[in-house]
């Protein structure tokens, strides 16, 4: 998530049991802990207002779909797929046909 390894948690919960001392450092986690699940709690509630503002027709939008870089991958992926289909429905020469010339267009 934050490109925090195991070895770099080591560090925190070291320096925070140094500096918070180990009597205050479980109250401190718990805390937190509840902090995080109010605001878990508070994102999934605005996840739930806005799909219900939006209609229906939004009932299975997910918060990461209105990331700009989704919207844009997604975009460009259609793209390309439309290409693929373009390119899939140019008729082709069967083998050993020779396509045709015309001598005054080149």
């Amino acid at each position: 998530m934050f490109d925090v390894g195991i070895l770099e948690l080591a560090v925190i919960a070291l320096v925070a049991v140094v500096v918070l001392g180990p009597e205050r450092l479980p109250d401190l986690a718990r805390q937190a802990a509840q902090l995080l699940h109010r605001a878990r709690g508070l994102a999934h509630n605005a996840r739930d207002e806005l799909r219900n503002e939006l209609g229906p027709e939004y009932a299975d939008l997910q918060l990461r779909d209105l990331d700009p870089r989704a919207i844009v991958r997604k975009h460009i992926s259609e793209a390309m797929a439309e290409v693929d289909r373009e390119k899939a429905q140019r008729a082709t020469l069967p083998e050993g046909q020779v396509p045709p010339y015309d001598v005054e267009a080149t």
